[in-house]
C-alpha cells in the first residue's frame, strides 16, 4: 500500500515525497479509563496509516485520501472544520500546531492505510499521529512524542468532536516491539512491560458492527463519570477524577449515587485495579492470571459500563469454550468493533475454525480475523 500511495503522490504532485507510517493500536486491558485519568495497557500493531508528504511552496494544503479517492484543498489562512469528515483529522492537527504558535506552510499529502475503520484499532489516531509526526520532522518543530500525542488528541477533540483520552495517540507514537506500555493517564508517565509472544498470539475478531466514537453514547459515559466525581467532591474536595477514588471510598458514599452512575464509576475504579494486577501478572509470566483479568474486564464493560453489544458478547462466549484461549474481551469504545484474544499458538487453528463455524457478521459473512504483531510507533519509512 505504501508503494501505491507514493506512486499516487508522484502522479498528482510530480515530486518525490517523504514517507511516514503510523500504527494503529490494541489495548490489552484498561478500557474507558484514559479519560478518567486512569491506567491503560496498549501496544502499537502492524497495521498502519501511511503518508507521502512534501512542502509545496504554495499557500495551500492539498490533501488526497487514497482510501476514499477524494481530494481536499484549503488556503493556509482559511483553516476551519470541513464537511469532509476524513479531512478534519488532518486539518485538526495543523490547527493545533497553529494554536501552539507554529506556522505550517503549504504542503501536499497523500495518505491511506490498512487500519480497519470502526474496528476499535484507532484508525483516527494513526492518521492524526502520522501527520503530526511528519510535520514535526519536516519543519523541525522540536516536539517530543508525548507533546505530539497531546496535539493529536486535541485535534480529535476540536475537529472530530470526540472527547477521547490520550491512550490511542500515545500508543501510536510510543509503540515498542514486543512490549505493552502501561500509561498513567494522570501523570503521563509510562512503563514498558515485555510481553513474551514466543508461544502466544494476539488475534482480533471483527464483529462486522461499525461503531462511531463520536456517538452520543461515548460522550454520555464520560459525562456520567464526571457526575460521579462531582458527587464525591462534595465530601472530598481534593478528588479531581476517578483515578483519585478507591473502592472503599466510593462504597462509603454509595447512597449518593443513582444506579447507573454507580455502575459506571465502580467499573472504572475496578478496571484501574485490573490494569495494575495485569502488569504484575506479566512480571510473573502468569498468563493465566492475565487472561482471567481480560475476561473480567469484558464482563465489567458488558454489565456495568454497558458499552458492549450482542455480537461482541457472542465472540467472547465462543472464545471461552476453546482450549488455549487465555483471555478475551471487547476492545475499544464499544458498540461494535473487535474482540481481542490472547491465544496459545498451537490453538490458533482451532480458534479460527470455531469462530467461523459459530459466528456470522450482521450481513451474514465470515468475520475478519486479524493476527497482530506488536510494532514500533510512528516513524519515517
Amino acid at each position: 500500500m505504501l508503494d501505491k500511495i507514493k506512486q499516487t503522490f508522484e502522479q498528482k504532485f510530480s515530486s518525490l515525497p517523504i514517507l511516514v507510517k503510523s500504527p494503529g493500536r490494541v489495548n490489552l486491558i484498561g478500557e474507558h479509563t484514559d479519560y478518567n485519568d486512569g491506567f491503560v495497557l496498549p501496544a502499537a500493531i502492524n497495521r498502519y496509516a501511511y503518508f507521502a508528504i512534501k512542502p509545496n511552496e504554495l499557500n495551500d494544503y492539498r490533501l488526497y485520501s487514497y482510501d476514499y479517492g477524494k481530494s481536499f484543498c484549503t488556503h493556509v489562512n482559511s483553516l476551519e472544520p470541513s464537511s469532509e469528515t476524513w479531512a478534519n483529522y488532518l486539518l485538526g492537527v495543523i490547527d493545533q500546531f497553529a494554536a501552539n504558535g507554529k506556522e505550517i506552510p503549504g504542503f501536499d499529502c497523500v495518505f491511506g492505510g490498512d487500519v480497519p475503520i470502526g474496528a476499535g484499532m484507532s484508525s483516527s489516531a494513526a492518521i492524526e499521529c502520522g501527520l503530526a509526526y511528519a510535520l514535526n520532522h519536516i519543519y523541525d518543530l522540536g516536539y517530543s512524542k508525548m507533546e505530539l500525542a497531546k496535539i493529536a488528541q486535541q485535534a480529535e477533540h476540536k475537529y472530530a468532536g470526540v472527547k477521547c483520552g490520550i491512550m490511542d495517540q500515545f500508543a501510536s507514537l510510543h509503540g515498542k516491539p514486543n512490549h505493552v506500555l502501561r500509561l498513567d493517564c494522570q501523570t503521563l508517565q509510562y512503563e514498558p512491560f515485555q510481553l513474551d509472544m514466543s508461544h502466544l498470539s494476539l488475534i482480533l475478531v471483527n464483529t462486522g458492527v461499525k461503531h462511531s466514537l463520536a456517538s452520543s453514547e461515548y460522550n454520555k459515559r464520560r459525562a456520567e463519570c464526571t457526575e460521579g466525581v462531582e458527587i464525591l467532591k462534595q465530601y472530598k474536595p481534593n478528588i479531581n477524577s476517578l483515578r483519585d477514588v478507591d473502592m472503599d471510598l466510593i462504597k462509603h458514599y454509595k447512597c449518593e449515587f443513582n444506579p447507573t452512575v454507580w455502575n459506571r464509576c465502580t467499573y472504572v475504579v475496578e478496571e484501574n485495579e485490573r490494569v495494575i494486577a495485569a502488569c504484575d501478572a506479566l512480571k510473573e509470566k502468569d498468563f493465566s492470571k492475565f487472561g482471567n483479568l481480560m475476561y473480567q474486564s469484558h464482563y465489567g464493560l458488558r454489565d456495568k459500563y454497558e458499552v458492549s453489544c450482542h455480537e461482541l458478547d457472542r465472540l467472547v462466549e465462543i472464545a471461552e469454550t476453546i482450549d488455549g484461549v487465555i483471555g478475551a474481551r471487547m476492545m475499544g469504545g464499544g458498540f461494535g468493533g473487535c474482540t481481542i484474544n490472547l491465544i496459545e499458538n498451537n490453538s490458533i487453528e482451532e480458534f479460527e475454525k470455531s469462530i467461523i463455524a459459530n459466528y456470522k457478521t450482521p450481513d451474514n459473512k465470515e468475520p475478519e480475523i486479524i493476527e497482530c504483531i506488536i510494532a514500533e510507533g510512528s516513524t519515517l519509512y
